[in-house]
């Protein structure tokens, strides 16, 4: 096997798990914020509105399917680095939203996150992107006959 191959399969087997991890994670979270009834979810969300929380976790399911959906499926895989691209601003939003808060020193797991699902946008958008499935009409046509 040549070096750069190899190199390719660690990478790409590197960014999936980052990518696993994420999703698990997001889903998580975002799955929480739906299902947490509105009383409990307004005194935990205190500066923020509660629909808006809601929102956020609806984002979150959605950034969580998106990163990984589109790729295993290799249909429109170009959404997967734009899902993470969302997530990352949603992580911006988290960090400055924990830093203004008396909880400011746990301000760095949501920018680690951020960087995180930063890293997956770029090695997806350009290190080792995920070619979709190759569909052409004569292929189509040569399948139905």
């Amino acid at each position: 096997m040549r070096y750069a191959t190899l190199k390719a399969n660690r990478a790409t087997i590197a960014i999936w798990a980052v990518q696993v991890l994420l999703a698990v994670l997001f889903l998580f979270a975002g799955s929480m914020k739906l299902v947490t009834p509105v009383d409990v979810l307004a005194k935990q969300s205190a500066p923020l509105p509660v629909t808006f929380v809601q929102f956020i976790g609806v984002c979150e399911v959605l950034g969580a399917l998106g990163l990984i959906l589109p790729s295993a499926l290799r249909i429109r895989p170009g959404l997967t680095p734009l899902a993470a691209c969302g997530l990352v601003i949603i992580m911006i939003g988290a960090t400055v939203t924990t830093l203004g808060t008396p909880q400011a020193a746990f301000a760095p797991i949501p920018a680690v996150t951020g960087v995180l699902a930063a890293v997956v946008a770029y090695t997806r958008w350009r290190v080792v992107p995920i070619r979709g499935a190759a569909r052409s009409v004569r292929g189509a046509a040569r399948a139905i006959a």
